[in-house]
This record gives structure tokens, C-alpha cells and sequence, in this order.
């Protein structure tokens, strides 16, 4: 059984881990609104989104492309230089999509009400790791996070079959080519792998009768809809996970999800992600039984995450690696400034190793020490600098290098454009501004909650020192050191 965590152990720090790890971070101010909420009032603000109004807009293409179908048509009857030309000219329609698709999503990270919600829609997006590279319909992968936004703490059942019936899934993982001549084995596979019970506890077998079970799972190209095929799905009886019947798609799925082992991979996963290591098993078991006893239903497992003791163990707080859309997006929230452009936003994710909407495989991203390599720990330094001073320059300098001409392009766009920066005067009062000490106290807080090591407070310390009189400059160049520490790559 979980233990909530004492009243009393409820403070600065413990509010701060939750607001980083159940969102994105932000400024001392919002952290203190959480601490003088109280933990259950604090949890329920984020757990409890629905109560916060989202009038976030979709981007105007998010519909079903009525002219698709006449697209086609002259697709197949144009020659083989209009064919090539009708290609490019969708591929660069898609492309001017994905780059609005990650601005759009960033931003609501970044400034929408619901920044839990929008974390586990980032949970989602790498647990069902999609790519745009195969799938290469922007329409599709925003469809997909929409999905994963609108049942992103709901039921386990209904996200399984909706996340396997979804168009960029379909297309993802083969499963709209299923016919009941040739199962396509790829989703059957993989959904119990990677998405529900984890290697070992499954069979070969039960792959092979759960792929014939799902064929009939099709795609309306036209339509761009989720279609039935009847003639195409096996009606023969299946054995699947010991049971024997006529099974289909929603049938192996909620075989799938009555598994013991189900609620314990799950449950595990969304531990490593909000608290940064794995549960050990008799935390695990308490967090499966609470979900089994909700219904197979997340928001209650994740409220008792939030509240629990373990969650706020003094190893886990300040020990995960900030991942690039965590750095990124907290940065922004602590620092209180806009984000980069969403192009540039999008190739400092790239270059720091999270491309969103195009995961390195179906795995997803490996995330924890994973995130930090000599290369990218530099591209965070520089990336800093971008950031704080609002010189898109640095970014530009560090632009996709798998397209060469798209690179060479936003260099040219990019390389004397100046953006937002952080207002020093908006987040630090005059007395932090010009009292070293108290700026560099001001500086702790905000951006680690927390003290930084003698080392690097002695290197900052130095800095300032040679400062006989601070001025914005000097005071944008104090948070890029910081942002440059080990400890800020922390969360």
C-alpha cells in the first residue's frame, strides 16, 4: 500500500519536484501557489486538467483534406514529371505542416493551462513511439496526439483499441496492410512487447494468432478514417494467451489488458517516467493494485503517485536528466520567456536528440543518461546562450545537417534574427539585479531549486566578482553559466 507523503515534509522543494515532474517546471512564484495549496490541492490543480478551460485552437489544416481524393486520382493518371512535381509539392505541404505541428505542441507545453496533461501526452508520444518519416501525414500525427491529449488518463482498454485503430498507427506498424492471406505480424508483436506485457510473457504463437485475430484493422485512404474490412479478416477460431474463440482485434486487446502482468509493465513504466528509475517490486505491486482497483484507469494511479512518500524520496528529486523537451520547454517556463521560432525550436530539439513526432524507432527514445553525450552537453551550452540572449544565430549555426539545402536555408533565415531573450528586469527585482550575493541566491532558486556545488558556485562567484557593477548583460551571462552546470541538467 502507498504511503502519502507527511504535511510537514511539504514545502518549496517537494512542490518544485512535483511541478517538474508532473509538468514542465516554472518560475518560484508558481511553486510557491503549489505549496501554499497543500499537497492534495496541489496535485488535484495539475491531475484534475479537466476543471481548467483549454481554448487552445487547432492548427487550420488538423481536418480531413477533402481535395485528397482528387489529388490521388490525378496522382495516378498525371505523367512522370507531373507525378514528380505533384510529390514535391505535397512532401513540402507536409513538411510546412510538422514544422506548425511541433511549434503548436511546444507552445502548449510551454503556455497552456494544462501542463500535466500535455506531459503525459509526451509520455504517449514516446510509449507508442510514431514517426512522421513513415508515416508523412502531418494530419495523421497530430490525429494521433489528439488522441493521446483526449484519453491521457482514462481508460487502458479504450486507449489500446483506440491507439491501434489510429490512421498513423495503422501506417506506422503495417497493420492497415493485415490480410487474412498474409497477417502482417508487426502491431500484434509490438503491442505486447513494447506497449502492454513486456518481452517474456508472451509467445511466438500467441503473435501469430493475435495477428490473425486483428486482420479486417484497415485504413479509408480517402477518407482518412479507421475502416472494418470484413472480407479481409480471419473468422477461423484463434488461441491467444491460453483462450480459445473467434477472436478480434478488441478481443486480443482485452485479453491482453485482463494479464496481471499488464497493470505491473504499465504502471512501472509511468513510474520510471515521472520519478526517473524504475519501481522496486513491492512498490510496483501497490501502484498495479491501485490501478486494478480503479478499473485499469490512470488518473487515480498517477493522483497516489503524486501523493506518495516514495515519489518524493529524497534520491529522486534533482536526480533525473532533464530530457530535450524538458529542458527546453522548463527553461522557457523558469526563465519566463517565449520560445524560438517554432523552426528553430525544432532543431534545437534535433540537435539535443529529441525530434518530436519522429522517434528513432519503435522503441521510442531511451531517455535518462541517454540524453547526455559529449556533443549534445556541449549543444545544451550553446543552445543556453540562444535562449537567454535571444541570438537565433547559434541555433542556425547548429541546423539540421540531414538535409543540407533545408540547413543552408534556415541559416540564411535565422542568422541575424533576434527573438525574445529573458527580460532580466521582469524576473529579477533591482536588488537581485545588482547584489551579487542575492543574485546568485535568486539564481539558485529559480533555476535549480536548489544549492549549486562549491565548485560551480565558486566559478560563478568568480565571475561576478570581476563585475564591479552588474547590468543586464552581465546578469544574462550569470544564468547561462548556471544553465551550463551539471546540476541544471537535473530535474
Amino acid at each position: 500500500m502507498l504511503k502519502s507523503l507527511n504535511v510537514a515534509k511539504w514545502d518549496f522543494t517537494t512542490a518544485a519536484h512535483l511541478l517538474n515532474r508532473a509538468g514542465f517546471g516554472g518560475p518560484p512564484s508558481e511553486i510557491e501557489r503549489l505549496q501554499k495549496l497543500g499537497l492534495a490541492a496541489a496535485v488535484s490543480s495539475l491531475v484534475d486538467y479537466e476543471q481548467t478551460p483549454d481554448e487552445t485552437a487547432d492548427p487550420d489544416w488538423a481536418q480531413p483534406d477533402p481535395d485528397r481524393q482528387q489529388r490521388l486520382v490525378a496522382l495516378r493518371s498525371a505523367t512522370e514529371e507531373q507525378r514528380r512535381e505533384l510529390q514535391q509539392q505535397e512532401q513540402r505541404l507536409q513538411r510546412e505542416h510538422m514544422v506548425e505541428l511541433r511549434g503548436w505542441w511546444l507552445r502548449r507545453m510551454a503556455r497552456g493551462p494544462r501542463p500535466f496533461q500535455e506531459k503525459m501526452t509526451l509520455f504517449w508520444h514516446g510509449h507508442f513511439a510514431t514517426s512522421v518519416e513513415k508515416v508523412r501525414e502531418a494530419y495523421f500525427m497530430w490525429r494521433q496526439n489528439e488522441l493521446f491529449r483526449r484519453l491521457a488518463t482514462g481508460n487502458w482498454l479504450a486507449l489500446l483499441i483506440e491507439a491501434g485503430k489510429d490512421p498513423a498507427m495503422l501506417v506506422w506498424l503495417d497493420q492497415a496492410q493485415s490480410r487474412k492471406e498474409h497477417p502482417n505480424e508487426n502491431f500484434a508483436r509490438e503491442v505486447m512487447e513494447l506497449f502492454t506485457l513486456g518481452e517474456g510473457h508472451y509467445t511466438e504463437k500467441d503473435i501469430t494468432e493475435a495477428a490473425r485475430a486483428l486482420t479486417g484493422w484497415s485504413l479509408d485512404r480517402a477518407t482518412e478514417k479507421f475502416v472494418y474490412r470484413a472480407n479481409t479478416h480471419d473468422e477461423g477460431d484463434k488461441t491467444f494467451l491460453g483462450r480459445t474463440g473467434n477472436f478480434d482485434g478488441e478481443d486480443v486487446l482485452e485479453q491482453i489488458v485482463a494479464q496481471p502482468q499488464a497493470a505491473l509493465f504499465i504502471t512501472a513504466k509511468l513510474w520510471n517516467f515521472f520519478a526517473g528509475q524504475p519501481p522496486a517490486p513491492p512498490l510496483n505491486q501497490a501502484l498495479a493494485e491501485v490501478f486494478r482497483k480503479a478499473g485499469n484507469t490512470f488518473k487515480p494511479v498517477l493522483r497516489a503517485m503524486f501523493m506518495s512518500e516514495e515519489f518524493y524520496d529524497p534520491g529522486l528529486i534533482r536526480n533525473q536528466v532533464k530530457s530535450p523537451v524538458q529542458w527546453l520547454v522548463g527553461s522557457a517556463r523558469m526563465l519566463e520567456c517565449e520560445l524560438p521560432p517554432p523552426q528553430a525550436s525544432a532543431a534545437v530539439l534535433r540537435t539535443l536528440g529529441q525530434d518530436l513526432f519522429a522517434p528513432p524507432n519503435v522503441k521510442g527514445w531511451d531517455g535518462g543518461l541517454a540524453w547526455i553525450t559529449t556533443n549534445n552537453l556541449l549543444a545544451r551550452y550553446n543552445e543556453a546562450a540562444a535562449l537567454v540572449q535571444g541570438d537565433l544565430s547559434i541555433v542556425a549555426g547548429m541546423a539540421d545537417t540531414k538535409n543540407p539545402q533545408m540547413a543552408k536555408r534556415m541559416q540564411n533565415r535565422l542568422r541575424n534574427y533576434r527573438v525574445g531573450g529573458v527580460n532580466v528586469e521582469k524576473i529579477f527585482p533591482e536588488q537581485e539585479r545588482t547584489d551579487q550575493n542575492v543574485l546568485l541566491t535568486a539564481l539558485e532558486q529559480r533555476l535549480l531549486q536548489d544549492k549549486l556545488k562549491p565548485r560551480q558556485e565558486q566559478s560563478l562567484r568568480g565571475f561576478l566578482d570581476t563585475r564591479k557593477q552588474l547590468n543586464e548583460a552581465d546578469v544574462r551571462d550569470a544564468i547561462r553559466l548556471v544553465m551550463s552546470t551539471p546540476e541544471y541538467q537535473l530535474t
